[in-house]
């Protein structure tokens, strides 16, 4: 029997576009919360839903471990736990009462469940875990462990109480930590990564891991929830984040690293120093990061290439300045065609996160963003549309139009939950198109003469006509105006074609 088994509820089966991808990621907020428990002396055991088969797995974990409390740690740093997709909710609450019809005492933590604790009350859970929670985790734990008493005291966390409205009382919040560098490295050795590396090696060739060398992100943009850390931002130091680096280097030998910050790199100087730290260490794994194309200086890509970077997701979201103003992105679209430049010189891949369906966009908008994707040629993209997450300015604007469905099912949904210029047939059409137009310009740029290529590209051309035509007919009745007074409302101008 253990004190505590440990869980997130994200089973990659159930996410038909990450089983098509293939590239699954350890829980790493849940192995932090996992060595922080183990570091203050609690025995814990962990059940990694990623690669498991249903939570009838739980269930005989359950009953072979019979632990006296059950955690659902959620990776707070894998941008699925910020869609609290509906698949993931459902999992955590079937083996919630699991965990409590066996007599355990149940504790949640996570983007949604922070957002919206009344629905875990419901089936289960008894104590929810509100923002960054390895400090609060432990607190609870040792209240418990003193008698329960004084459980409820504890900061930072929400609690059920029917005086309170919606069922839920909050305790004062709690700060996320600034210093970084006092929580240990994840509990690495509590995980199977021997069948990680089978599922990556299988599907690519190649085996990746992740890690991050921060926590949260200081920027605002007005779609972007942030249930965990707000604005706050937390650096681990570069030789901290090296020595981890060197430690997985030998132990778990993997080919790639994922850094999964939300910004990787927010100071070059930071990022010469970790260069400098994982060659002292002979630590050199070639890496992976999110960041801004206003943060791709000369001097971060250069420092991102001594320090083994080999891609680059940027969040560029638009090619229309009016969109990423109305964003409140603070970035400038020409910066996107400037940090694609750099990082192309220095032979880092540049990828691009883009999104459609931003209240307020028009066809000439849309026609801005497939442009820039045509001129600047990244070597990625990942295109989602607009998703009214909980706790942003997003949400507030277009909340009175959300009905039963306000969250996706799983991570392709790509449903349109609020009144959109164009409704969800749509954006799916636009999100496709422009993924294969991308793949067939990559293929012309390196056989220009190939005449299947061309073929393909004739018969993309039609497709974004289809498009063209069907877009009167797409138009929501009543689409959601941008509530800005510097941004301006225009119809779709439809005399200009795709260039």
């Amino acid at each position: 029997m253990s004190d505590v088994l440990i869980a997130h509820s994200f089973f990659l089966n159930n996410d038909p576009k990450q089983v098509q991808k293939m590239k699954p990621y350890p829980p790493l907020g849940t192995l932090y919360a996992a060595s922080f428990l183990r570091q203050a002396g609690y025995s814990v055991v962990l059940f990694d839903a990623m690669l498991a088969g249903g939570v009838d797995e739980y269930e005989e974990l359950l009953e072979r471990d019979r632990p006296r409390v059950a955690v659902f740690y959620e990776d707070l740093f894998h941008f699925l736990n910020k869609m609290c997709l509906r698949h993931s909710r459902e999992a955590l609450c079937q083996m919630s009462e699991m965990a409590r019809n066996r007599g355990a005492c149940v504790m949640a933590a996570g983007a949604d469940a922070s957002d919206h604790p009344e629905i875990y009350f419901a089936r289960g859970v008894q104590f929810v875990l509100v923002g960054e929670a390895e400090h609060t985790l432990l607190d609870l734990l040792e209240a418990w462990r003193a008698g329960g008493q004084a459980m409820e005291n504890v900061h930072g966390i929400a609690v059920p109480d029917g005086s309170a409205p919606q069922g839920v009382r909050r305790t004062p919040p709690r700060l996320p930590e600034r210093n970084a560098d006092v929580f240990p490295f994840p509990a690495w050795d509590l995980l199977d990564v021997e069948r990680y590396r089978r599922a990556w090696k299988q599907a690519h060739g190649y085996f990746s891991l992740n890690m991050v060398s921060t926590r949260g992100c200081p920027f605002h943009c007005n779609w972007c929830a942030k249930p965990i850390w707000g604005q706050r931002y937390a650096m681990r130091s570069p030789a901290n984040v090296a020595e981890e680096m060197a430690l997985l280097k030998r132990t778990a030998q993997p080919d790639h690293i994922w850094f999964a910050d939300d910004i990787f790199g927010l100071q070059p100087k930071w990022v010469i120093e970790f260069a400098r730290e994982v060659e002292r260490r002979d630590a050199s794994i070639p890496f992976m990061i999110q960041s801004r194309v206003d943060l791709m200086t000369a001097q971060a890509v250069d420092a991102l290439a001594a320090a083994g970077c080999a891609e680059v997701w940027l969040g560029a979201e638009s090619g229309s300045q009016r969109i990423l103003d109305a964003m409140d992105k603070g970035t400038k679209a020409a910066s996107i065609f400037e940090a694609r430049k750099l990082l192309l010189r220095r032979g880092i891949r540049a990828c691009f996160f883009v999104q459609f369906g931003y209240p307020g966009e028009t066809m000439e908008d849309i026609r801005a963003t497939v442009n820039m994707i045509r001129e600047t040629l990244p070597d990625g993209i990942g295109v989602s549309v607009s998703n009214p997450l909980p706790g942003t300015k997003f949400h507030e604007m277009v909340k009175l139009q959300l009905g039963e469905k306000d969250h996706w099912d799983d991570s392709n949904d790509l449903a349109m939950m609020f009144q959109g210029t164009y409704q969800t047939g749509f954006y799916r059409k636009l999100h496709k198109l422009l993924h294969r137009d991308l793949e067939v310009r990559h293929r012309l740029e390196a056989r220009p003469d190939s005449e299947e290529t061309l073929r393909e590209q004739s018969e993309l051309n039609a497709l974004w006509l289809e498009l063209e035509e069907m877009e009167a007919a797409a138009r929501s009745e009543n689409p959601t105006a941008i509530d800005k007074g510097y941004v301006t409302i225009e119809s779709p101008d439809l005399s200009r074609r795709w260039n």
